[in-house]
């Protein structure tokens, strides 16, 4: 495998770790968003507020979907990048579209109800549905 080729399996390897990364932080920060939301909403005690901690719970949900098909996709493109001779590889060096690979893995939808995704997301909404739920019958 020549040189140039084993660079762009690295760079490759690179976008998957950070796509990686980014995934990792959206969880932390959607737990961290939600727990802020409801120390605020506590001191006003309204579901209003609590049910409004859905919002950044959807929209990390549906960050971290996406970026969890990117990674699949760039994964794809490294298999394929992997198994190519030198001479397959200079016909498109350092190519990086994973077009041809949409078909593959699947699609942004389906991520949203991957296992991985769906115990942590769905667990938080269920969360703040349940507490406003209390907190609405509390108040009346």
């Amino acid at each position: 495998m020549k040189e140039d080729h084993q660079a762009h399996l690295e760079m490759i390897q690179v976008v998957i770790s950070r796509m990686a990364q980014n995934s990792f932080a959206f969880k932390g920060w959607a737990v961290t968003l939600v727990a802020g939301m409801f120390a605020l909403a506590d001191k006003e005690a309204r579901a209003c507020y609590f049910l409004l901690a859905l919002l950044p719970t959807v929209i990390f949900w549906a960050l971290d979907a996406y970026y969890l098909r990117q990674e699949k996709l760039f994964r794809h493109l490294y298999d394929t990048i992997r198994r190519m001779s030198d001479d397959q590889w200079e016909r498109d060096p350092f190519t990086m579209d994973t077009k041809p690979y949409c078909d593959q893995a699947p699609s942004t939808w389906k991520a949203l109800r991957s296992a991985t995704l769906g115990w942590l997301y769905g667990s938080l909404a269920l969360a703040i549905l349940l507490v406003t739920g209390v907190v609405f019958v509390v108040k009346k």
